[in-house]
């Protein structure tokens, strides 16, 4: 079984891709945590943790990894600086320790509209932090996905979606399917070196990824 170290484990989003992970056949879920009193959560739910944070050292956190998923985010009440130094500079972090360590693939939580981070209004900053590190997992030569979701929902996920390197729309798209793609997009060859936009959709998300990735 694979490895997967989860960056933003303790998030919204991190929770759900942390109980999927749990219940998979081939993967294990490594969460990394920032403080010691959070290692009870998951060791709760028997999975591994690992302490290490975006604005510091994140390298021990990758021993015997194999896949990375970043879930991260600074949130939606921090300044800045915060958003900076978490969705930018400690999303680089973890691209450059993946690379050192030979990690297979890295799984990208961004967002819509991270091409064009001028048009974002009050999210321009954020837009911009994403789109650096963004740009940074590209060029970085680690295997990557870059998954784009529109506005995140917390209504209970359907498993269908609507996927597209470009959909030309905005709109929602639940964090338990944003989860479900994550993960799967872990598996190889799907999605191999690819961004694509995510909204709610009609389309099993497995049914999605493939038919995006022209396998099959």
């Amino acid at each position: 079984m694979e490895k997967i170290l989860i960056a933003g484990a303790t998030g919204q989003t991190g929770k759900r891709i942390i109980e999927i992970l749990n219940s998979s056949q081939n993967f294990n879920p490594v969460a990394m945590i920032r403080k010691e009193e959070q290692k009870q959560i998951f060791d709760d739910m028997g999975v591994e943790s690992v302490l290490a944070d975006l604005e510091g050292d994140v390298k021990p956190a990758f021993k015997g990894i194999d896949k990375v998923i970043f879930a991260a985010g600074s949130g939606g009440s921090t300044g800045p600086e915060k958003t900076t130094a978490v969705d930018e500079e400690g999303a680089i972090k973890m691209i450059d320790a993946a690379k050192e360590n030979n990690v297979k693939k890295f799984v990208m939580l961004s967002a819509m509209g991270t091409d064009n981070p001028e048009d974002g209004g009050d999210l321009e900053h954020y837009l911009r932090a994403k789109k650096k590190a963004d740009d940074h997992l590209r060029e970085s030569g680690v295997p990557f996905t870059i998954v784009q979701p529109g506005s995140l929902s917390d209504e209970l996920g359907r498993a269908r979606v609507k996927v597209a390197e470009k959909l030309g729309e905005y709109g929602e798209i639940a964090r338990d399917d944003v989860a479900f793609l994550m993960v799967m997009s872990l598996a190889d060859p799907l999605t191999k070196n690819m961004s694509f936009e995510a909204l709610e959709g009609e389309t099993p998300v497995k049914q999605a990824l493939i038919e995006l990735s022209g396998i099959g």
